[in-house]
């Protein structure tokens, strides 16, 4: 018994493996390059109503960090032990709203843990599958190049509107919204929403939509990108 004991501790101590430079150059360069492709691909094909320019950003780092963090612990048994002991004790919070995010950053995730275990064909493989797969939907579904993200703005004063009323109005033109900031006092009722909208027609049938709410209505309508 002690026979194995000493031996599987004379496993820990010395199985580890050297790290080579080179590989790990090459899988950042081909990290970075996926990476960047990830990202152009969520901005242009997901259906999310986030700022999505803003959340794809993080893709790299995500990819990046899984990638030498495989790339370090499968050297050593000991510290693979080691960073599931310190994982244990940190929590991790995103406010992520929608699966179709979490399906992304879970995507970044899988790359850099296949380049962090040096499956490089393997990643890239699958990587031109990924890609295929998305593109193909949003061809075949209907491009969404001409979708914008909005804010609306909706102002009027107190006692002409309620936000039932507003939000039941912004349902039924734009479908997917999302209140972001609602304000109310004694003189004037304000609120305003991120829409996901496919052609300007729908703001002018908004507009139209709470004429009745009387003259004080105002309207607005932002690119989210300005912000």
């Amino acid at each position: 018994m002690n026979d194995r004991w000493n031996l599987f501790q004379k496993f820990l101590i010395t199985q580890e493996q050297q790290i080579s430079l080179t590989e790990f150059l090459i899988n950042s360069g081909v990290i970075l390059v996926l990476a960047i492709i990830l990202e152009l691909t969520y901005i242009k094909c997901s259906r999310t109503i986030s700022n999505r320019r803003q959340f794809a950003g993080v893709f790299l780092l995500i990819a990046f960090t899984t990638m030498l963090i495989i790339t370090i612990v499968k050297s050593s048994l000991a510290l693979s032990l080691g960073l599931v002991g310190a994982l244990s004790i940190v929590r991790f919070r995103a406010a992520i709203k929608e699966p179709e995010e979490l399906a992304y950053i879970f995507f970044a995730i899988a790359l850099g843990l296949g380049l962090g275990a040096n499956q490089t064909f393997v990643v890239i493989e699958a990587f031109v599958i990924g890609m295929a797969i998305l593109w193909g939907r949003y061809f075949f579904k209907g491009k969404r190049s001409s979708h914008q993200n909005l804010y609306l703005s909706f102002s009027a004063k107190a006692g002409d509107a309620k936000l039932d009323d507003i939000i039941v109005a912004v349902e039924k033109t734009f479908g997917k919204n999302n209140l972001r900031r609602y304000d109310e006092n004694k003189d004037l009722i304000e609120a305003s929403f991120l829409v996901d909208t496919p052609n300007q027609a729908k703001l002018a049938d908004f507009k139209k939509s709470v004429e009745s709410f009387g003259d004080s209505v105002r309207v607005s309508f932002v690119e989210s990108k300005s912000f």
